[in-house]
């Protein structure tokens, strides 16, 4: 793995960790003040804007990750979008971008 494909690696995982912990702290506090989260994501046009964002954004992240996980040979990266449903997609889409340029990076068999 070259230096450049390494540094972008760390720099997804990083931003992976910090998705996960983001979503965890967030979802902590919102479930222990008992936010309603359909209120909260619904409540005023900026609410939805970024609820329509995020999903479109979501959705693009889930097929991307189904195609190009198959097209470069990665096998099960569809449990990534499972992961994204219980953590967040700022999570598993860093982390798919990390194992993918693991992937690309090993010595092609032929």
């Amino acid at each position: 793995m070259n230096c450049f494909a390494r540094a972008r690696m760390w720099l997804y995982l990083t931003l992976s960790a910090v998705g996960f912990v983001t979503a965890m702290v967030f979802n902590g506090i919102a479930i222990t003040t008992g936010a309603n989260y359909g209120t909260a994501l619904t409540a005023t046009a900026a609410n939805l804007v970024f609820t329509w964002d995020l999903g479109v954004v979501a959705i693009a992240a889930a097929v991307f990750i189904v195609v190009e996980g198959r097209r470069v040979g990665m096998r099960r990266s569809w449990l990534l979008i499972l992961l994204a449903c219980v953590t967040a997609i700022a999570c598993a889409f860093p982390l798919f971008l990390a194992m993918r340029e693991r992937h690309l990076a090993k010595p092609s068999v032929t």
